[in-house]
């Protein structure tokens, strides 16, 4: 089992970080995890250091934060993306968050993927896109920025799915898969070749508590079950499906 998308910086996780990623080293193979915010890129790369072919970090700013952009010193971020290219397997989340209403930062969303576009395309890294009411648009830039390596993460716009399959792009799905119709059928239609694994950690745990990597069981055990297969079939191609795409060394 691989979790290719978490959060394991967040502060949910400051007093027992530790304890929790060797928990998961007892039950998965890798964990994925996603910075997305230039203050916590320093604590990424020391995961990945000490926790080396174990954890895995894809790294971005988080469309959410684009407010703050005055602030980011993007063009440094980008270069400490750069300096540290061998400790990264991805760039992401990136994306839109159409959450923002205000037009003009919407816009500023749009440059600031554009920018991440175009780094994932220099440093030969997949892209984990957000898009949070704004899949449409999103898609639209990828197509005419003509991305190739894309996984769609959270992905809930069922009417889309033709697009995403077309392009061949790859489409994480996590426990909400488990009480979301429109996400069973998304699974439903979806080749298990573009199927990955994913919890957002430390979110969308079970019953309202704290989530961690090892819920993607959870996640296998439904698709298993949607695509009436066994688990182990399942468990074996999303964990393949992970490494090829994201190339990790485990």
């Amino acid at each position: 089992m691989i979790d290719v998308h978490c959060h394991l910086e967040q502060k949910d996780y400051e007093k027992d970080r530790d304890e929790v990623i060797e928990r998961c080293k007892r039950e998965l193979k890798a964990v994925i995890t996603c910075c997305c915010h230039p203050d916590d890129f320093d604590l990424t790369m020391e995961m990945v250091k000490k926790y080396k072919n174990f954890v895995f970090a894809t790294v971005s700013i988080h469309p959410e934060y684009i407010k703050e952009i005055e602030h980011l010193n993007v063009n440094d971020f980008l270069k400490g993306i750069e300096e540290n290219k061998e400790k990264i397997v991805g760039i992401g989340e990136t994306g839109l968050d159409f959450i923002i209403e205000e037009p003009e930062w919407r816009e500023k969303q749009k440059e600031l993927f554009i920018k991440f576009i175009d780094l994932a395309k220099s440093l030969n890294l997949p892209l984990v896109i957000h898009a949070r009411k704004a899949f449409a648009e999103a898609i639209e830039i990828l197509e005419k920025c003509q991305a190739k390596n894309v996984l769609m993460h959270f992905f809930t716009a069922k009417e889309l799915l033709p697009k995403i399959i077309k392009n061949g792009w790859s489409i994480s799905v996590n426990t909400t898969l488990l009480n979301s119709k429109k996400i069973k059928k998304i699974v439903r239609d979806l080749p298990i070749e573009k199927i990955m694994t994913e919890t957002d950690s430390p979110w969308l745990g079970i019953e309202g508590k704290r989530n961690d990597p090892t819920s993607v069981k959870f996640v296998i055990e439904k698709i298993a079950e949607i695509k009436r297969m066994k688990f182990e079939d399942v468990n074996k191609i999303t964990t393949q499906n992970a490494i090829d795409f994201f190339n990790l060394k485990i």
